[in-house]
This record gives C-alpha cells, structure tokens and sequence, in this order.
C-alpha cells in the first residue's frame, strides 16, 4: 500500500519508503528522474488562474460541492515547476458510513491554450502517512509529492488532474486509511469538484469532459473502489476507464502477508484508519503499551516514520487482544474487498510479479472477480519487478490505455480463455 513518495520536508534526509531495502533510494531516485527528464521535461511555473483566488462559490452541499478554492503551485520535481495551473480546494464528499464530509485535494489544468471538453483524471496516490503534512497537497508547491512526475505525465497529455488528499489528510480528524468506501468517494468527488470549479471550467474541464480513474498501491485500492462505485453515486460523470496497479483487494490476505515484516506498519495504519471512519471498533481496547505508543506515533507520522517505526511488529507485539479475530472487525475489513462488484467501465489493472508488500496474487484475484462479473479487463504483469518498480514501469501503459478509452479505442479484453 506504499507509494514511492520522499518525506516533503527531508527529501535528502529520509530513504524513499520501504522499497530501499529492495532496489535502494538512489536506484528509485535516478528512475523517477528518468520519467521526470524525459517524458515530462519542460513547463513554466504553475500558477492559478487570478479570477479564482478566494473562496469560491457555493454550489449547495451535494457532494462535489466546492467548500473553498485558492491558487497554489504544482512542481513535479524540486524547482522543476509544471505548466499548469493549480487550485488547493476542499470538497464535500461521503463518508464510509453516508455521512458528508469535507476533503482537501489539488486540480491541476495544463496551461496549454486548449479548450474543452478536455479530458479529466481523478488519481489517487498511494500512502503517504497519516499526518496532515504528508497529504499530496502540501509538496505540489515544492516538488515533493512523490508521484508529481507520473502526474505531470498526465498533464503533459492535455489531461487536467484533479488529486484527492483522502478523508483526514489535510482535513480534521485521522486518516480513514484503506477504507475502500471512504476512499472511492473521495476520488469520484474530486472530479466532480474539478468539474464545477470556475477557473478549471475556464481551460475546458466541465460535465462534458470524459473522466478517467487512476492510482497505484493505496491508490490502486481507491481507484478500484472508485470504478465500483461510479455507476450508483456518480452515475453523471462521463468515467472512460480505470487504470488500477498493485491493488491490495483483499485487506486480510494483506494483512497476513505484511505481518511482523518491514512493512507491518501498514497494517497498523489500516487498524488505525478503519477505526477512525467506524469508531465503535474501539481500537484502543485492544493495544497494549507498545502499541499505543505506536498508534499515538503513526497519526500524526508520514510514511517512512511509521514503517520504521513498525518494523518486525506482529500484531500479537502490539495487542492484548487480536482485533482481527473479532466479527465486528473482520465485517469492515471484509466490505473493503474489491471484484465483488462490476465496473461500469473497462479497467486496466497491473501488477508487479515480485510485488514485496501486496502479494501478485491480489492482482490476479482482482482481475478474476472483474472478468466473472463481466468486465473488460487489460491485465499487464511485470517479470521481476516489485512494488516500487512496477509504479514506475506500469505508468506510461496505463495512461497510454487511458488515451485510448478517451479516442474512443474498443477495450481490449484479456478474461477470455
């Protein structure tokens, strides 16, 4: 569920996340510089259209409702500003449990003189933490969000982006960490908040613009949800197809796999996020000292921190009680699985062979719940590769099998035979 993000403030500080152990910091540094120097070079600093400054106008409190708009900068790599223009915005949006809330996000619109409709990507990253300062919006402006490259590959396109923080990062209350409802939500909102916002409107994003779905790791996860639910809550948005990688579809298979390894601290944010979107799990009741400690740690930590700090950790090391033993816990976990419904749309979903923190094996589970519920799913594995490496390789196919859903290209199809 990692991205392959750098702590914003401590770029030079920090490894890249838990994938140093595998492929190094610098090997992960120099692929991104890649992207970054090739497929994305160039563009004048972002700035935000001045007619937008301010809190933006009302548009009642359904969701997609813009709550507040200002101007912001969008650099895809230290000092390397993005020829787009940007709006910090926060949004109305859904809950887990139906309720409104309120989530932060970034839209982002080439400054490219084009018009509309123009294509729109709703994308989720992957994890970045549960501090409000690890949220994707708070390194647009310096170039430390880690996945500014592999969105700059889409604005480079002509496609405006509109980037979700998710529920609880950037806004009050804990970070609803893999909670599959709350997070496709959350994404779908955004595009509708970027539909709706003035100075997007003005460059050709609006309800005309076909809308594509994307994100990898948590990310992954949140996309899925997302093309799951496009068809009953926002059956108005014009969704072309959803490129989903390194989806952990089934949290308690994951949960088992990551366990007292170097990645266990992504298990204890998963506890951490469910009981924050559905408190009456009562986390606490179930932590021991350690565990505690931990848990008082990873709220208000990004994601380097966190893994450091969880490392080896077992749930047994944490609990005085295993809360995935419980009904009540393993009903949520359960509702997160995804490929129990159909899409609307064709899907791409990708997967890395050597996957290190979300077993292969999940990919191929997704791809099998899609293709029996009828979808038209494009299934790419990458040979080799683990979880880092396949967010890099996996990213220009995917946008690449997002143009074609915007041409209007027949979707290939992989669930025969």
């Amino acid at each position: 569920m990692e991205s392959f993000r750098t702590s914003r403030q401590q770029r030079g500080k920090r490894r890249l996340g838990p994938h140093s152990g595998q492929r190094g910091r610098g090997a992960v540094v120099t692929a991104l510089a890649t992207v970054a120097a090739t497929a994305l070079a160039g563009g004048a600093q972002a700035q935000a259209d001045g007619g937008a400054a301010g809190p933006a106008p009302r548009h009642g409190d359904r969701p997609g409702s813009i709550l507040h708009a200002e101007p912001t900068t969008f650099q895809y790599w230290p000092g390397v500003p993005g020829n787009a223009s940007a709006w910090k915005i926060t949004y109305r949006s859904t809950d887990a449990s139906g309720r409104r809330n309120a989530v932060s996000g970034t839209v982002l619109v080439p400054r490219d003189g084009g018009s509309g409709p123009r294509p729109l990507i709703t994308y989720a990253v992957g994890t970045v933490g549960m501090g409000d300062q690890c949220a994707p919006s708070a390194g647009f402006p310096s170039g430390t969000t880690a996945e500014a490259p592999l969105i700059n590959a889409a604005l480079v396109r002509g496609w405006a982006v509109a980037v979700t923080d998710y529920e609880g990062l950037g806004t009050p209350g804990d970070h609803t960490y893999t909670v599959a409802r709350a997070e496709g939500t959350a994404v779908l909102d955004a595009a509708r908040a970027a539909q709706r916002l003035p100075g997007a409107r003005k460059l050709g994003v609006g309800p005309r613009s076909p809308v594509g779905v994307m994100g990898y790791s948590q990310g992954g996860q949140a996309s899925a949800a997302a093309a799951e639910l496009a068809a009953s809550y926002a059956p108005e948005l014009r969704v072309k197809g959803t490129a989903s990688g390194g989806v952990p579809a089934d949290l308690a298979e994951v949960a088992e796999a990551d366990d007292g390894g170097d990645h266990a601290g992504f298990v204890l944010m998963a506890a951490i996020g469910h009981d924050a979107a559905f408190p009456g799990l009562r986390l606490g009741a179930y932590l021991n000292a350690e565990g505690r400690r931990l848990t008082e740690l990873a709220r208000g930590a990004c994601v380097e921190d966190i893994l450091a700090a969880g490392k080896g950790k077992k749930i047994a090391d944490l609990t005085v009680t295993d809360p995935l033993e419980r009904p009540d816990w393993r009903r949520r976990i359960a509702a997160d699985t995804l490929g129990t419904r159909a899409p609307s749309a064709p899907t791409f979903v990708y997967h890395g062979e050597s996957d290190e923190i979300i077993p292969y094996a999940q990919g191929q589970g997704l791809r099998a719940g899609w293709c029996a519920r009828g979808n038209a799913v494009r299934f790419r594995s990458f040979p080799g590769l683990g979880h880092t490496g396949t967010a890099i390789a996996g990213n220009g196919p995917a946008l690449a099998w997002l143009g074609d859903r915007f041409a209007g290209k027949p979707a290939p199809n992989d669930c025969a035979g």
